[in-house]
């Protein structure tokens, strides 16, 4: 697939030709990534035993203000590498044992990430991942049909004024949503191996906010109300850490309470979500986040 010159992959749509200068989300012609190792800290069924495979993508298309991953995200810290550089890296992390290959906020490199998949194809035999922020032009997701096994997707607000202060992005839940939607009908139900490890099938993750309960608490309830609560493995997390220069946002520069977690959680389980994956405090520690220092790269 080609590198655009009008970029349309993401829902900011900035028309950047790509050949000759970045877009929004600070990606031009070259994939660009900071990391690709086996990961430990994802969900159980995705990082099982050995470790998930992940490949850290530079660059985003939201901002949001506490990204922990900011160094990549909003600095785009990385190294340039080719397609078939990249579908080395996909082979290099299944030999090391990885359940899956693991693609992190890849939006911006969707054309590339495909050609390296074709590269690959009848070698490669674990699952691919997209781990996606959720903020997705359905037109993009439905070039990945035929890609990818298991998506890994944020729903991250539900109020717009919500993801308009603390991601630029007042579109967000409607993007969201529909993009949710467009993954259910690709992957269906989730399916696991024998071992736990998830094989295809949707996983949506939210992560609980500082102040912000109330908006998770619609978003657990639009989930189940829609989509019921067997179609896809909800997430709750708990890892949020106040990160960056937060003092214009003095609401979400603190760590969230346990009453907060808790009380979501609880709502959850209420609307049927009994199988939902939750964090214990602990996960709330900045050595959770990986160092961006190109190993594997």
């Amino acid at each position: 697939m080609e590198v655009p010159k009008n970029c349309t992959l993401c829902p900011r749509n900035c028309n950047a030709d790509r050949t000759v200068s970045t877009g929004f989300c600070g990606a031009g012609e070259n994939i660009k990534i900071a990391r690709a190792a086996l990961h430990h800290w994802e969900e159980p069924c995705i990082s099982g035993a050995m470790g998930s495979g992940t490949v850290f993508f530079s660059g985003c298309n939201l901002k949001c203000v506490y990204c922990q991953n900011f160094e990549i995200s909003q600095q785009h810290f990385g190294k340039e590498i080719s397609v078939k550089r990249l579908a080395e890296i996909f082979l290099e992390l299944e030999v090391l044992g990885a359940h899956n290959i693991n693609l992190v906020t890849p939006t911006p490199y969707i054309p590339q990430i495909c050609d390296a998949i074709d590269l690959v194809r009848g070698e490669i035999k674990i699952p691919f991942v997209y781990n996606s922020s959720g903020y997705e032009n359905l037109e993009t997701l439905r070039l990945l049909k035929d890609y990818i096994d298991i998506y890994l997707v944020d729903i991250k607000y539900k109020n717009p004024v919500f993801s308009k202060k603390y991601s630029l992005a007042e579109d967000y839940f409607k993007k969201a949503s529909a993009a949710l939607c467009e993954m259910l009908s690709q992957t269906g139900k989730p399916h696991f191996s024998e071992n736990g490890i998830m094989l295809s099938g949707t996983i949506v993750r939210h992560l609980v906010l500082p102040s912000l309960r109330q908006d998770s608490i619609e978003i657990f309830s639009y989930l189940a109300d829609t989509f019921g609560t067997d179609k896809f493995l909800l997430s709750i997390m708990r890892q949020y850490t106040p990160n960056g220069n937060l003092s214009e946002y003095p609401e979400i520069n603190r760590p969230l309470t346990t009453f907060e977690y808790e009380s979501v959680t609880e709502f959850a389980l209420q609307k049927g979500f009994e199988n939902a994956l939750v964090q214990g405090k602990q996960s709330a520690d900045k050595k959770y986040t990986p160092p961006f220092d190109l190993s594997g790269v």
